[in-house]
């Protein structure tokens, strides 16, 4: 097995080859004046099991298009240079969101991402927490593995929960099964009863709409559980609701922290007592002061490890995600 992580995500990816107790296989990227650049590996790969990490966030120096492209090239040259499989470790997948027609002639972004991935000959890709499982899952013809934030949250925040009434809610009602699942896990691991609630939520044009709160919250800890946060607008709109109807604390807990726009101001409000969210994406964006006040990081890298060495070793990722806990 050969793990390569692109220069774009190394500290991740030193992460995960850590928690697998290997070491990272060797590579090299150049850049042109033209600002064209090239991948490749510095080892030989044939008849290898090969794994390339590469987050599409776009933090930092390079776009998301450009993290897309070189992910793209590099992903053929490693088939092509005769690998035994070929699997895409995108931690956070993006262009995931648009995965249907909401007006006509809308692109349905997640297909084609499948199409390019597939166009470079991968045999299978692991992501955690996309916008809409299903969506991703019918958007790929090869196999693929989405990995979620139960176990990891349910860890983080059992001591949280242990006194008082607890609730899971989700802030739209297209998140609603990922919230059930986290319910389901942390009701097991607490042996206790875990309510729900979700919010409406009305998108158009980028304005987002709706008020009304469905589930009961009044003096519980509730925690309103997403995929991503971009602006930290919708989470913020949860919480104002759950307070407003007696909720005692409201943490905010996503895969993933964009924390695009006004995030700053969002993500320091009073009213949110913590945002949780996984390295999948560091948290630069974010003024230092406030990332360090107002948030807390859970490490996905140690989950992604144990999947790559299933995949690997052909174990049970059902029992990864869905085992006792």
């Amino acid at each position: 097995m050969k793990l390569f992580t692109l220069n774009a995500s190394r500290s991740f990816g030193e992460s995960v080859a850590k928690a697998l107790g290997i070491s990272l296989a060797n590579h090299e990227e150049r850049e042109f004046e033209d600002g064209e650049h090239k991948a490749r590996p510095l080892e030989s790969v044939r008849g290898e099991d090969v794994y390339v990490l590469q987050c599409l966030d776009g933090v930092g120096n390079q776009s998301v298009n450009e993290r897309l492209c070189r992910l793209l090239f590099f992903l053929g040259a490693v088939r092509e240079a005769g690998a035994a499989r070929v699997t895409a470790v995108i931690p956070y997948f993006a262009y995931a969101r648009k995965d249907r027609r909401t007006k006509s002639r809308d692109p349905v972004t997640s297909r084609y991402m499948a199409m390019l991935l597939e166009a470079m000959g991968i045999d299978a890709v692991i992501t955690l927490d996309v916008h809409n499982p299903v969506a991703f899952q019918n958007a790929f013809r090869c196999r693929n593995v989405t990995l979620d934030t139960r176990r990891l949250f349910t860890d983080h925040m059992r001591e949280r929960c242990a006194d008082g009434p607890v609730v899971v809610a989700s802030p739209d009602p297209g998140g609603v099964k990922r919230a059930q699942g986290f319910q389901e896990m942390l009701g097991a691991v607490l042996d206790r009863e875990v309510g729900s609630a979700y919010m409406e939520k009305r998108r158009s044009e980028g304005k987002v709409s709706g008020t009304l709160l469905a589930g009961e919250v009044d003096g519980a800890t509730v925690l309103v559980v997403d995929d991503l946060i971009s602006s930290g607008g919708t989470l913020l709109r949860a919480a104002e609701a759950c307070l407003d109807r007696g909720a005692q604390r409201v943490f905010g807990l996503a895969a993933h922290g964009l924390f695009v726009g006004d995030a700053d101001r969002v993500i320091s409000d009073p009213r949110l007592e913590k945002i949780v969210v996984t390295d999948t994406v560091p948290p630069t964006r974010l003024d230092a002061r406030i990332a360090r006040e107002h948030l807390e990081v859970v490490s996905a890298a140690p989950l992604f490890a144990e999947a790559i060495r299933r995949l690997h070793e052909n174990g049970s990722l059902t029992e990864l995600l869905e085992g006792p806990a």
